[in-house]
């Protein structure tokens, strides 16, 4: 199965064809074209793009960090950084003009939060679980098993009680504006030694393996409520926990492992789905409300469209690059790698949310889950977010959620 690639294309050559058109022109005009990308067409492209992008003067220009993100991998994971700068340019008429700044060479997934707060960056894109640590009210959405579905969060974020129980709390207490993620459900991955081990089909069977943690609390309570004994570490070295065997497993999702390029060193993605994963994008309040008013329209306008392209683009991307699916088809990352997709049954996974979920097992989420209540100004937010969750049929198709504008209710 072919995917778009620049794998004829040095880093070398992309950052020689920037030098002369600039690292977001280049991007984004890499960005818009399909097939064997060659150093020709990449000219030609950016210089379009550059040509359009600087042929007014911008009344605002903003930095964007998107941490470990660049053309290639953002077509495995459908973060859609890329369209959003291209859409938000268009749509104000080059007013806005957004530089794009990913691999990891302003901000990383831990760092990324606190360098937009501190007004380093002015948007950035990475999971909010690794942001959890500089903005803690991100633990909002990591309750285990409170969403069923990627199609129950998808619903969620375009829901109009997302602004009350999600987004004021951080615009008030992280000064972050949360504009559209990537939604996927955590599951473990493990690592080489588990490749001539048969497929995992019981939670008792990964009771007492060492997996990494993101910066989560809340999914740390989940890890040790399940015995997977979580153990912290930086994003950016979890490949070398795998490969040197120091853990047994990742706690993150499908998409993540393939476009880190950990799918040579694991060997069975676990379907869990034991707490959520947004792979999201924020920016700085303070510079939002900054902004004339027809163009914070526009930064919501654009960041709507972004979220509904997400929605079908991501789901495409799991069957047809990544290779979460069963069966897998040929030619994706995880078949050429050997990685095995492994579901889980509905009765697994009750009896794992049994063993975690704060339905079932009140105490040990008590002291966060007050706190994070009291910062949603006394919601019972892990009751609310689990209501709406199952507003939709278990099997709805997250293709098939209909997209709403959350701001306007």
């Amino acid at each position: 199965m072919k995917r778009p690639t620049t794998d004829g294309i040095s880093r070398r050559d992309l950052l020689k064809v920037a030098s002369r058109y600039g690292l977001s022109s280049t991007l984004l005009g890499a960005s818009a074209l399909t097939g064997a990308i060659t150093l020709p067409r990449l000219a030609e492209a950016a210089n379009s793009t550059y040509e359009k992008r600087f042929s007014s003067e911008p009344k605002h220009t903003l930095k964007f960090g998107a941490s470990g993100f660049n053309e290639r991998n953002m077509l495995i994971e459908r973060v859609g950084g890329l369209e959003f700068v291209r859409d938000l340019e268009e749509r104000t008429d080059g007013e806005i003009r957004v530089e794009f700044i990913g691999d990891n060479q302003i901000c990383t997934q831990l760092s990324c939060v606190e360098k937009t707060q501190q007004g380093i960056v002015d948007i950035f894109a990475a999971s909010t679980q690794n942001s959890a640590g500089g903005a803690p009210y991100y633990n909002v959405l990591d309750y285990a098993y409170m969403f069923p579905t990627r199609a129950s969060q998808y619903h969620f974020l375009y829901h109009p009680a997302s602004e009350q129980i999600l987004r004021e709390p951080l615009r008030q207490m992280h000064k972050l504006q949360f504009l559209f993620s990537v939604c996927e459900l955590r599951g473990l991955n493990m690592g080489l030694k588990w490749r001539d081990r048969p497929d995992v089909t019981t939670i008792e069977e990964l009771a007492g393996t060492k997996n990494r943690v993101t910066g989560t609390q809340l999914g740390r309570i989940a890890m040790e409520l399940l015995n997977f004994n979580p153990t912290p570490i930086a994003w950016e070295e979890t490949l070398d926990g795998l490969k040197q065997g120091l853990i047994d497993g990742a706690e993150t999702w499908s998409s993540a492992v393939a476009y880190a390029n950990m799918s040579p060193v694991v060997s069975q993605v676990i379907d869990l789905r034991f707490f959520s994963g947004f792979e999201h994008t924020a920016m700085n309040v303070d510079v939002f409300d900054a902004l004339e008013s027809h163009l914070q329209d526009a930064i919501m306008e654009s960041a709507y469209f972004t979220q509904a392209l997400i929605q079908g683009a991501h789901e495409a991307s799991l069957v047809n690059t990544v290779g979460a699916s069963v069966p897998q088809l040929p030619g994706t990352i995880f078949v050429e790698n050997g990685t095995r997709y492994v579901p889980f049954s509905d009765e697994e996974r009750a009896k794992a949310a049994q063993l975690s979920a704060p339905e079932f097992v009140p105490q040990p989420w008590e002291q966060w889950r007050e706190r994070i209540n009291g910062w949603a100004g006394g919601i019972d937010t892990y009751t609310e977010v689990h209501r709406i969750a199952r507003e939709i049929p278990a099997d709805m198709l997250v293709e098939n959620v209909e997209p709403r504008r959350w701001w306007k209710g």
